[in-house]
């Protein structure tokens, strides 16, 4: 249940839904006697595209989010496992057409893909269950499993968890079906911009893992003045960190409610570096 209440409550908090909403209703209002609030709204859904849109406010978001965890440094002892988070396959698609169906964050691929061949002894996790509502009930840990093959992952190395509905599913769920050991390394692969939330959820859930964040939206510091070159990139990086910051801070409060036998592995606490 919460699933789909946290899936209805972002289709109203994202900007472009907000956007949506106040063009219609001020559109809608504009044929009544509410003209000037009717005005107001287009006015403001029209400045909420150039902010939003082409102004650098979502580099401004995403930029603390992507630069919160660096890269592990690997030149310590062997990795044992490598965790990868998905949403970079699309199920559907790729049931439909019997074709590879990656999205803009194939790189969660790709990245463990070169990790598997720097440390050729080390599971590959892949978890990813069933993230869509309106679609049919396909599991993305099924659409990645060829991926991974064809990138020559064989299955003796590739361990498929296909339960996991959102970031807290994963590391239980992971967790449970790999039963890491102490003094394991283990190796997390997603987003930059997700990398924060998922580091502070693997925590609370007794999963120790070290971040290797891939899928960068920015280049750096230097973007922070960069105009958007088209609107639909600047509402979806937009999106991103807005989901992001609104997702870590509900399970940051969430944390604060645990007691401290429930706190991060290395206790360091949510989202640290």
């Amino acid at each position: 249940m919460f699933y789909y209440v946290s899936k209805i409550v972002w289709f109203g908090l994202q900007p472009s839904s907000l956007l949506l909403i106040l063009l219609l209703a001020g559109t809608a209002l504009l044929f009544t006697r509410y003209q000037t609030a009717g005005r107001r709204l287009v006015l403001a859904s029209a400045a909420l595209l150039l902010i939003g849109g082409l102004l650098p406010l979502s580099t401004w978001l995403i930029l603390p989010l992507e630069d919160r965890f660096p890269r592990a440094d690997l030149s310590g002892p062997p990795v044992d496992g490598i965790v990868v988070l998905g949403g970079t396959e699309d199920a559907r698609v790729a049931a439909r057409r019997h074709a590879h169906a990656l999205n803009e964050t194939a790189e969660r691929l790709t990245e463990a893909a070169a990790l598997a061949r720097r440390f050729p002894k080390a599971k590959i996790v892949f978890t990813s269950g069933r993230v869509g509502v309106l679609s049919g009930p396909k599991i993305g840990a099924d659409a990645a499993q060829p991926v991974f093959q064809a990138l020559g992952i064989g299955p003796d190395r590739l361990l498929l968890e296909g339960r996991s509905r959102n970031t807290w599913q994963n590391a239980v769920y992971t967790k449970a079906l790999v039963k890491p050991k102490p003094g394991e390394r283990w190796l997390l692969v997603t987003s930059a911009a997700h990398m924060p939330r998922a580091m502070g959820v693997f925590r609370q859930a007794g999963f120790p893992v070290e971040p290797w964040p891939v899928d960068y939206r920015t280049a750096g510091p230097e973007d922070a003045g960069r105009l958007l070159e088209a609107p639909s990139e600047g509402l979806r990086r937009l999106e991103t960190a807005v989901r992001e910051w609104t997702w870590s801070t509900a399970c940051r409060g969430a944390a604060t409610c645990c007691s401290r036998a429930r706190s991060g592995a290395d206790g360091r606490g949510w989202g640290a570096p």
